[in-house]
């Protein structure tokens, strides 16, 4: 697949904010690459243990000309430094999830912008940015307001006179879409995923007669190894981003099936309205919040001050 220059800029242009969708740590981004790793490149930075190359530099100053930002030597080095000094307090407090999580992650985003994983991956690829340092890049961008939140307090809890106030500016209560749903699950155990497919079929069949959330539990005994569980009530903004596009193309009263690491899933909706009533607005203004995520990090007095903190007393040379 031939991309331009252009076309590689344009996907990648606001690639911070869409890369806060991603909210993960992976352990596989956690490992720190020893000093004294055998290695063709050459070492520019040791952050504590961790070596920077001659190679990650490179990949950091191209992935800043995707993002449309100045790209010279020094500004690459000084992120890769200050994103080396974050993992390591990353890893430090525990705070990695999964790397199937960060690959999914990669996925979302590429599904965004009308591409296959593998094409992304071309893409990245092409630009000299490769999908590893992405996948590092995003990691680190959702996972470190996280730790700051735990260590300094969270941010995105609000407060009743929070809520008032914004509504007041608003002049409205905001409305949003309230949604009660049940999971049905066909499951798919950890030692058997070769049969996901089948399930995945067996859920798609059966999903066309699905009662009613009422007798849906009745109806999971006419299966072989089917859950339901009650999800309760759900606002849109909080429907998780891989089941969203299912829950708005869906027709009737059930979503497609979706292959889980529980089995094939589906949705059913048991209900559906507008709501605007305080519940709704603290979850619409937390949306609006994390949306905006990315603009209030930068401003945030105690990303600069931990970063100093660990700076003060991590050891940092330069070659």
């Amino acid at each position: 697949m031939a991309v331009g220059k252009k076309a590689v800029r344009a996907l990648m242009a606001g690639v911070v904010a869409s890369s806060l969708s991603a909210a993960v740590v992976p352990v596989a981004f956690l490992a720190a690459t020893p000093a004294n790793a055998q290695s063709s490149s050459t070492v520019e930075v040791i952050v504590g243990r961790t070596a920077i190359t001659n190679n990650d530099v490179s990949r950091r100053m191209a992935f800043l000309k995707l993002q449309r930002q100045k790209a010279d030597r020094k500004m690459a080095r000084e992120q890769l430094v200050d994103e080396t000094l974050k993992r390591q307090e990353i890893a430090r407090v525990g705070a990695s999830v999964s790397q199937d999580d960060v690959d999914k992650s990669f996925a979302r985003f590429a599904a965004g912008n009308k591409l296959s994983p593998q094409q992304l991956s071309q893409i990245l690829n092409q630009a000299g940015v490769g999908p590893e340092h992405f996948k590092a890049f995003i990691a680190v961008q959702m996972s470190w307001p996280r730790l700051l939140n735990a260590k300094y307090g969270s941010a995105g809890k609000l407060s009743n006179q929070d809520i008032v106030k914004r509504m007041a500016e608003a002049g409205k209560k905001p409305v949003t879409t309230e949604y009660i749903f049940q999971q049905v699950i066909f499951v798919v155990p950890a030692a058997k995923k070769a049969i996901a497919p089948k399930r995945k079929a067996e859920a798609e069949a059966a999903r066309a007669s699905y009662p009613g959330c009422a007798q849906g539990k009745q109806f999971a005994k006419a299966y072989h190894d089917v859950t339901v569980r009650d999800l309760g009530r759900m606002m849109v903004q909080q429907i998780p981003d891989e089941w969203k596009p299912l829950v708005e193309a869906a027709k009737g009263q059930t979503t497609g099936v979706l292959i889980t690491d529980k089995g094939a899933e589906f949705l059913a909706i048991c209900s559906q309205r507008q709501v605007n009533d305080d519940l709704a607005a603290e979850i619409v203004f937390r949306a609006e919040d994390l949306a905006n995520a990315g603009k209030q990090s930068e401003a945030n007095p105690n990303e600069k001050k931990f970063l100093d903190e660990l700076r003060a007393k991590t050891q940092i040379t330069y070659r």
